[in-house]
């Protein structure tokens, strides 16, 4: 049986406007795209009725941590994929830090099995770079690629050892794979939780140098250079990576990178205090100017997409304090709204370039097929009303987490349906 989606708006980026459409879906892929004053027929047919909200191709989110397996108290792969269905994402990328580590080919197998078992939101697992994260030997690359890796990655930690990571990028490329980098020189970040800037001087307490995440992005894209591999930055947040990447661009490295709403919304500036360790998260929040200049670095393409870098954690977790609760926010299911209410109902970003950081240029970026809102391509589609206001309430969420600090914000623009190869696996 097909589906019909009926009487959305579409993004038109010749005309920068949207647009009346109906979507037909069959078997899985967007079978037909018609002007919404047609009738079409749809008896016998299953129906969405958009009622002149937003239609646009699925969210994708290339940076999740759904800490399944070892840390299921936090999240798992069901959870965490409700969580990225709500928020409108019909593909997830989870990061290797689990316990086990992803590190193994059962492992990788175990989270793709269980996500097939969800038939939630595509979830596609990301493989360490080094066994156990440790920094001292490498993986199998090609046993992982085999059981569906999609790349390699030591997030949560940075690989220290240059040489450990060259050898890294070299394998890689022998098997056409992207090494993602978790760029951090943990000799400068020791003892310290938030950035270098105006509030922990003020507070007195130690902070964490821009340049230790620039070291690691300089260091690497030297690598890059020497290797040949494509490299992708996780979570840029200073001005000093944003300046890197850009001119390895410009020479022809083959590097892109990723930012996150809360480094594109806040700074260091905005935290309230030394007792919330929702405001704790890694890279920290950095100055006013190194936002702006993410910013810019999205605007003018040295950072090819938007990334949640979701991060859940117990409230027992982070009720510890803001020196020992663990780092990071959860971010699935308020991303689009917080974006769209910061930068598009402010006239800064069109709805366009908002929907291709999430949607088209991961998938171009990671070579996936979905991404697109075109005859042909797979049927992955989120429903999103534009006029809808409501406040963040974390008692609402799908994950088992609500570790963030955007609690009680009122934003616009809220994901109400989402639809996964033509099923539809998320209504409000």
């Amino acid at each position: 049986m097909s589906l019909w989606i009926l009487n959305g708006q579409v993004w038109n980026e010749a005309s920068a406007q949207l647009e009346s459409k109906h979507i037909q879906v069959k078997d899985g892929v967007i079978a037909a795209i018609v002007d919404g004053s047609e009738q079409v027929a749809a008896e016998g047919c299953e129906v969405v009725d958009a009622a002149g909200k937003l239609v646009s191709a699925g969210f994708i989110d290339m940076h999740v941590h759904l800490r399944d397996p070892g840390f299921t108290h936090k999240e798992d792969i069901v959870t965490g994929s409700r969580a990225a269905a709500k928020g409108g994402f019909t593909t997830i990328a989870c990061m290797p830090n689990t316990r086990p580590v992803t590190d193994t080919p059962e492992t990788v197998k175990y989270i793709i099995d269980k996500a097939n078992e969800a038939e939630l939101v595509k979830v596609l697992p990301y493989a360490a770079i080094t066994k156990n994260e440790l920094g001292r030997e490498l993986t199998d690359f090609a046993a992982l690629k085999e059981a569906g890796a999609i790349g390699f990655t030591d997030d949560g930690v940075g690989v220290q050892n240059a040489q450990m990571m060259k050898d890294a990028m070299a394998l890689a490329k022998s098997l056409d794979m992207p090494v993602i980098a978790h760029c951090e020189d943990d000799s400068l970040v020791k003892g310290a939780w938030a950035s270098e800037g105006a509030f922990s001087r003020k507070h007195g307490i130690k902070g964490i140098p821009n340049e230790s995440e620039a070291i690691h992005v300089g260091r690497d894209v030297l690598l890059a250079e020497a290797t040949g591999v494509h490299y992708h930055v996780c979570h840029v947040s200073t001005e000093q990576s944003v300046r890197l990447i850009r001119l390895a661009k410009q020479v022809g490295v083959k590097v892109t990178a990723e930012v996150c709403p809360h480094h594109l919304i806040l700074s260091d500036e905005d935290i309230p205090g030394l007792d919330d360790a929702n405001w704790k998260m890694n890279p920290p929040l950095r100055t006013p100017r190194d936002v702006e200049a993410v910013i810019e670095a999205l605007e003018d393409g040295t950072i090819d997409m938007i990334v949640t870098d979701h991060a859940p954690h117990s409230a027992e977790e982070k009720a510890k304090g803001v020196d020992l609760a663990p780092f990071g926010i959860v971010g699935l299911e308020t991303a689009f709204p917080l974006l769209y209410t910061k930068f598009v109902e402010t006239g800064r970003w069109t709805l366009g370039f908002l929907l291709k950081r999430m949607t088209t240029d991961p998938a171009r970026v990671f070579g996936l097929q979905q991404g697109s809102l075109e005859v042909g391509k797979p049927a992955d589609l989120t429903v999103v009303d534009l006029q809808e206001t409501a406040k963040v309430d974390p008692s609402t969420f799908l994950s088992k987490s609500t570790n963030m600090p955007f609690g009680g914000w009122e934003l616009k623009g809220w994901p109400t349906a989402t639809i996964v190869n033509g099923k539809i696996v998320w209504t409000k």
